[in-house]
């Protein structure tokens, strides 16, 4: 009898231990896809999901993103120099040669075109606030320049359209006068 009981006892718990191991093989899937899956959406939460023709980029590779790392210092630290130059434009001597931008005169010297006033502002927008002050006064003045002026031309017209106009009263006014004068005579 106690070979049975001890039987059954062992049968139990190894039945017990086996039903513990496929609950704790469960829990652990299911832990597992909670932070495979779930947690995911939950920290990184898309709006909306991929479009279908949209593929994935490949992840880089150490080399390449110690590279894009050592890019992007390299620009954000130039971007805190007073004077910009090329280094913030890495891809500029890739460009082709702008035909606008390079004029020939006839005897063959170059002469070049000076940048327009977007470009500087963009350049100076660049560079912070003490380049960017400068330059928005530059573009102010100029405009308030231009502004006088086109207002002095005004005035000047005006003036003139006044004065013709005065001119051509008065001769009327004088005709009349000899008309009438003239047609009065003696009688």
């Amino acid at each position: 009898m106690t070979e049975t009981v001890l039987h059954d006892i062992i049968s139990v718990y190894v039945h017990e231990r086996g039903k513990l191991k496929m609950k704790l093989k469960i829990v652990w899937r299911k832990v597992f896809d909670y932070v495979r899956y779930d947690l995911k959406d939950i920290a990184f939460p898309s709006s909306l999901p991929d479009p279908p023709h949209f593929k994935k980029r490949r992840k880089l590779t150490l080399k390449e993103r110690y590279l894009v790392l050592k890019e992007a210092s390299r620009i954000y630290a130039a971007s805190w120099v007073r004077d910009i130059g090329p280094e913030l434009r890495p891809n500029e001597h890739k460009k082709k040669r702008e035909i606008e931008g390079e004029l020939y005169e006839e005897n063959g010297n170059r002469k070049e075109k000076e940048p327009s006033t977007l470009d500087d502002l963009a350049v100076a927008a660049r560079g912070g606030m003490e380049i960017l002050r400068p330059a928005l006064q530059r573009v102010y003045m100029t405009r308030a320049s231009a502004y006088k002026d086109a207002l002095k031309g005004f005035i000047k017209g005006y003036q003139e359209g006044i004065q013709q106009t005065m001119e051509k009263k008065e001769d009327l006014k004088s005709s009349k006068d000899t008309d009438t004068s003239n047609s009065k005579g003696p009688t």
